[in-house]
């Protein structure tokens, strides 16, 4: 199982970034996947997740109305597209196949002006 997050970056308060997440070794439309971050000196957290059809998308709760958690099957890849970031956004961001031990190398996001 390989995970490859992309996309992160410096942007200002209210700018809008695109993560990517490219999938290897699975049967990736069989997993729910999930963003994770951590910010430092915090706890890593779930920030959305997605069901293997893409159907079911969920959040926690800072982020509902601005994150969209979404997925390519046909690309194998995971994407979190971030709009209206905040500072408090500040953090590493992480791949996951929800519920396993597999983990991206992460991303950082850096909410700044």
């Amino acid at each position: 199982v390989q995970l490859v997050e992309s996309g992160g970056g410096l942007v200002q308060p209210g700018g809008s970034l695109r993560l990517s997440c490219a999938a290897s070794g699975f049967t990736f439309s069989d997993y729910y996947m999930s963003w994770y971050r951590q910010a430092p000196g915090k706890e890593r957290e779930l920030v959305a997740r997605i069901s293997g059809t893409g159907v079911i998308a969920q959040y926690v709760d800072s982020v509902k109305g601005r994150f969209s958690i979404s997925r390519d099957n046909t690309k194998n890849t995971l994407y979190l597209q971030m709009n209206s970031l905040k500072p408090e956004d500040t953090a590493v961001y992480y791949c996951n196949r929800y519920g396993s031990s597999y983990w991206g190398q992460g991303t950082q996001v850096t909410v700044s002006s």
